[in-house]
């Protein structure tokens, strides 16, 4: 099946940003076969698109995700991140859900980003108490029934919970101590059990469209043999690797304690793993030789500006990486840290959150850099094994339609700026996943959104019984990561993330 794209404006997000101003698409299969003002109309069975005052650009690409929480957004008020994940992703039997509810949930967030624009999401699961073969089929079965690219790994811990954590050792009664140095729900022998079903069935599924990462989630989280079998099978299959790295001013503190000095970054350059396959998520408290490894290394960095300030984690030193030639890519982050699973808003975000950071506008995020992060950082994270993130012959036919007769383009005084600033997905009019359209005229063709969102519903009613339980164990937890978090903040660690007076005013409350 031939697709062609007629009279568009196209951003084509090539080495020379061209912008074409009137130009065809022609897509041919799953990929784009020519772009131009001078394209014909091929022959035999084809179908037209009147692209007619709209921008054909390629796809957006939510470059860090975790969608097993897609159905508790706005569930919690800002928490700082050791705090939030008590109620997050605490280990116990009360927070499991069926393979049918992950289906469920996992096709929310799918059509959330289908319908303002998405068309490739990393999905760094995580699943309590622990994964399953029918939990990970469920996903991945979303993921192939939405039309939706994506990569998932299963982002699971194999140490107690106290032993990735500075302070609480202390800190605890012995009851609570006794709780959290049980061992983790699943060791590491079934975690690589697990890995292996999801790459022999799902790695390079539907046509290359869905495949498998692989996460340690944090390297306190895990054994350091565990974290060189994940790199063995990141290297044997070239799969990308997804680290989170110093997110918070407590892990800075945590290599101080348990590191013996060394930064997590440092931490994982010494075990020889620090490669341009890591995905590092966040790299809010790192410092400018932490940053000389990343660059060395050929290391992404996932970049989350929103989650990074519903959580209160700080601002990550955006200027420093790129001046040092570090790739950036960004994401929305989970539904309960976000909330909106909305790439444009995180966009913004990222264009505006770095202008109070530095006196010197000249520093400050142009359009264009976002653009580049958004969607260039965004598939160099994936490590496909097509191309994407251009309108351009042989790239993926992953592309998105937005309509310049709205208002955020009205009047049109420079497109990248205004993509970047003012849209929000309303202008999206049409969602292209390796060459099929999935969403036209803001609806999904491959579900039934309403009786979908029915029987999310359903299953948020059911799960709602079961969330006492959780509450009560994160309240009985939480005075003491309370003490622990605000020990953490009152230390010096040479640099300060947060805005303004936040760290003094800890330090000398």
């Amino acid at each position: 099946m031939k697709t062609i794209i007629r009279n568009a404006r196209v951003l084509t997000m090539d080495d020379g940003d061209t912008i074409l101003n009137r130009a065809n698409v022609l897509i041919d299969g799953d990929v784009i076969a020519a772009v131009g003002p001078d394209v014909a109309f091929p022959e035999g069975d084809v179908r037209e698109i009147d692209g007619g005052g709209r921008l054909v650009m390629p796809g957006l690409i939510n470059a860090h995700f975790h969608s097993p929480v897609n159905h508790l957004k706005g569930s919690l008020d800002s928490l700082p991140l050791e705090i939030f994940m008590l109620y997050e992703s605490p280990a116990l039997d009360a927070a499991a859900m069926s393979a049918r509810a992950a289906y469920v949930r996992t096709m929310l967030g799918a059509m959330e980003m289908l319908k303002n624009g998405v068309t490739a999401v990393q999905d760094d699961a995580f699943f309590v108490p622990a994964p399953t073969p029918e939990i990970i089929d469920a996903v991945m079965q979303a993921y192939a029934d939405s039309g939706i690219r994506a990569t998932m790994a299963l982002d699971q811990p194999d140490v107690p919970e106290i032993e990735k954590l500075p302070f609480l050792g202390d800190m605890l009664p012995p009851n609570l101590k006794a709780d959290l140095s049980a061992p983790a729900p699943m060791d590491s022998v079934g975690l690589l059990e697990c890995y292996d079903h999801l790459i022999r069935s799902w790695h390079g599924a539907e046509g290359g469209r869905l495949s498998a990462a692989v996460s340690c989630s944090a390297p306190q989280r895990v054994t350091p043999d565990y974290f060189a079998a994940l790199d063995d099978l990141s290297r044997t299959h070239d799969l990308p690797f997804y680290i989170h790295m110093l997110e918070t001013k407590l892990q800075r503190v945590l290599g101080d304690e348990k590191f013996g000095g060394r930064s997590l970054i440092r931490y994982v350059h010494d075990l020889g793993f620090l490669s341009e396959r890591l995905n590092i998520i966040h790299a809010v408290w790192i410092d400018d030789a932490d940053i000389d490894l990343i660059a060395a290394a050929g290391s992404v960095v996932a970049h989350n500006p929103i989650s990074n300030l519903r959580l209160g984690s700080g601002v990550m030193p955006f200027r420093k990486l790129r001046d040092k030639g570090v790739p950036i890519c960004l994401g929305t982050d989970e539904a309960i840290a976000d909330d909106a699973i909305n790439m444009w808003l995180v966009a913004k975000f990222a264009g505006l959150i770095h202008n109070i950071t530095d006196p010197d506008y000249e520093r400050w995020p142009k359009a264009a850099e976002v653009l580049d992060c958004l969607i260039r950082g965004g598939a160099r994270a994936m490590r496909p094994s097509v191309k994407l993130g251009r309108i351009a012959p042989g790239y993926q036919a992953d592309l998105i339609m937005v309509d310049l007769d709205t208002l955020p383009f009205t009047p049109l005084n420079d497109l990248k700026r205004q993509l970047v600033y003012c849209e929000t997905g309303s202008s999206v009019r049409l969602t292209m996943v390796a060459g099929r359209v999935v969403v036209e005229d803001g609806k999904v063709s491959t579900v039934d959104e309403a009786a979908l969102r029915a029987e999310a519903r359903a299953h948020a009613a059911r799960f709602a019984g079961n969330q006492s339980e959780v509450d009560q164990a994160a309240a009985d937890l939480q005075p003491y990561y309370r003490e622990m978090y605000l020990k953490a903040a009152g230390r010096q660690v040479g640099m300060n993330r947060w805005v303004g007076d936040a760290a003094h005013a800890i330090q000398q409350g």
